[in-house]
């Protein structure tokens, strides 16, 4: 296992990153603790979790993943084995996230209401790495709007200076080490950074975007700031929610999987997504590769990426992903890749 340095961090994380998000939901207790203990075993010190999670976000569940995470790390006494990141949601309409009923803001009420009770879930002092799931601007989210630009919805917002001080006093307090970003635009990197600069609150070390073959988009001006600034990737979505898997092709319908349970993947069934996945599965079986490993592969190799989040719901998956590690991407390689690239880019932003 590879390991890079988080940020401007003395933090030496995992390529791999485990994400847990469907621990409570589509995977039990015990589930995830099978999972945490073989992903440890194979080098993996990097967990990524958040306070809405289980996925689909609902009020029975929520919680449920930080607090399976939680019961591993008291069975197993290991907190000091692991880099645990976990994220407070940005504004949405889930009132039930709140103990007032109130909606999810990125102010310092909202904040550290979220963080308590995710260290009670996570049963630990501190985590690692808290992220803003999402802003708390009007901006497109999770493929919704694509790539077109349009004009942010008219609402009051909570400045982005008025949220770094709330976790300013997080960080100061012990309860985070460090400060991250997910769900970002170029614009809000900037915004953070500066700000920071100008003396509110802590430099933000890491922004969490999804990646992948058929969304590249994190490669347009945010990438330069990955690597100019050492505000990393954290990639999720590496196997586009399992669609680079092959495994719903031809609108095939696995028992189990979650665009078949929850009928999610809209972000992937796009004009254009199938042509360019079948590409890079032709690609994959011309080379030998699991087309899973070949996939998380490409993303783990890229420099501006500090660790790669895989998710599974079962261990073969798991292993898979992990397994992903001993594949290369030769120049070769990636002048294939690019150039499915070029003739097929990000039709699924």
């Amino acid at each position: 296992m590879d390991y890079r340095t988080l940020g401007r961090t003395d933090l030496r994380v995992s390529a791999i990153c485990l994400g847990t998000m469907t621990f409570g939901e589509q995977n039990t207790e015990s589930d995830g603790h099978e999972q945490l203990d073989y992903a440890l075993a194979q080098g993996v010190n990097f967990l990524d979790t958040a306070e809405i999670y289980a996925i689909p976000p609902k009020p029975e569940t929520q919680g449920s993943t930080e607090r399976i995470i939680g019961s591993w790390l008291k069975s197993r006494k290991n907190r000091d084995k692991v880099i645990v990141a976990t994220k407070v949601a940005g504004r949405g309409d889930a009132t039930w996230l709140r103990k007032s009923g109130e909606k999810p803001r990125l102010d310092r009420k909202h904040i550290f209401e979220a963080m308590d009770a995710s260290l009670q879930r996570l049963q630990t002092d501190y985590v690692d790495l808290y992220q803003l799931h999402w802003p708390d601007r009007s901006v497109p989210l999770f493929g919704a709007g694509g790539t077109v630009f349009r004009a942010p919805t008219p609402r009051e917002e909570v400045p982005i200076e008025e949220t770094l001080d709330a976790l300013d006093e997080l960080v100061k307090l012990g309860k985070a080490r460090h400060i991250g970003l997910s769900n970002e635009t170029s614009w809000g990197v900037a915004q953070f950074l500066r700000a920071h600069e100008n003396g509110r609150g802590p430099r933000i070390v890491s922004i969490q975007n999804a990646y992948n073959f058929i969304n590249r988009t994190f490669e347009i001006g945010l990438a330069e700031f990955a690597l100019r600034e050492q505000v990393g990737l954290l990639a999720y979505s590496p196997l586009a929610q399992g669609y680079l898997t092959g495994k719903y092709s031809k609108g095939a319908r696995p028992p189990g999987t979650r665009t078949t349970l929850f009928e999610r993947g809209q972000r992937y069934e796009k004009p254009g997504v199938e042509a360019a996945i079948d590409e890079y599965l032709a690609l994959a079986a011309e080379y030998g590769f699991d087309p899973a490993q070949l996939a998380i592969a490409f993303v783990t190799s890229r420099a501006f990426v500090t660790s790669n989040i895989i998710g599974a719901t079962t261990m073969a998956q798991l292993k898979t992903d992990l397994g992903s590690v001993a594949i290369a991407i030769t120049p070769e390689l990636e002048e294939r890749i690019d150039d499915i690239h070029q003739r097929h880019s990000n039709p699924a932003p």
